[in-house]
């Protein structure tokens, strides 16, 4: 039987609201501090020029069943052509990502400086909740959860009696770690909000590579079936203005 516990309003004032205000102000300057670190250097204009007929071809994927089937095919060719296609990639132009970083030491430099900005905070910030705030129960969800739920909200609390509803201290930490990019959105604007868990994926990588995205891009355009919608428009208008006269 999961028991229910009276939170003292003292564990909102000095635990709960205090690490909230912590993250937030630590997800600005840090935000602050990699921009100031950020190496200012123009981008490539080839791999601009790459990401933009990705952005298209994506475009023409994404609407391709509003185009008649002649000018549809007209345009796959023109992206996915064997000889001069704008997704097609040469087997020798096609450079390693590791390599283009090892090349360029800005780019690794840049990733070495996001990498940091991203751990040194956090490793500091969670041993400053692990050492001051460890143990405390600091909030409680609204409403009923399962068992699922009590290794991701009761993080460091060892008492299976407790409900699930109940946020501990170290858990509260995460969830702030990882969810406030809504706010750091409206704060910092929607591209400049600091995404933790898009960098923590970034991290076992290498940046951007043209090549694999070209051709992914390619073959994902080749596979599609275009069924042009106009037809079942004017099929369906009539349905309705049937339905509608009778």
């Amino acid at each position: 039987m999961a028991e229910d516990l009276v939170l003292d309003t003292a564990i909102r004032d000095w635990v709960l609201i205090p690490l909230s205000v912590v993250m937030v102000l630590i997800g600005i300057l840090r935000y602050f501090v990699s921009k100031l670190m950020r190496s200012s250097q123009i981008p490539d204009p080839k791999i601009v020029k790459e990401g933009q007929v990705i952005v298209r071809a994506r475009n023409l994927r994404a609407g391709a069943n509003f185009i008649p089937s002649k000018s549809f095919r007209a345009r796959r060719v023109y992206f996915s052509n064997e000889e001069n296609g704008l997704l097609h990639v040469p087997k020798g132009q096609a450079q390693n990502a590791q390599a283009q970083m090892f090349s360029d030491p800005n780019m690794a430099m840049d990733m070495m400086k996001k990498n940091l900005s991203m751990i040194i905070p956090q490793t500091l910030t969670f041993a400053w909740v692990n050492f001051f705030f460890s143990g405390f129960v600091a909030a409680k969800i609204p409403f009923p959860l399962t068992q699922r739920f009590r290794s991701m909200l009761q993080n460091g609390i060892d008492l299976s009696t407790v409900d699930v509803s109940y946020v501990s201290s170290r858990s509260w930490y995460f969830l702030n770690l990882f969810g406030l990019r809504g706010l750091f959105s409206l704060i910092l604007g929607e591209e400049n909000a600091t995404d933790d868990t898009q960098r923590m994926m970034q991290m076992g990588g290498f940046g951007f590579d043209p090549s694999k995205s070209l051709g992914a891009e390619k073959d994902s355009l080749d596979i599609v079936q275009h069924e042009w919608a106009l037809p079942k428009f004017e099929q369906r208008a009539e349905t309705v203005l049937k339905n509608l006269v009778s």
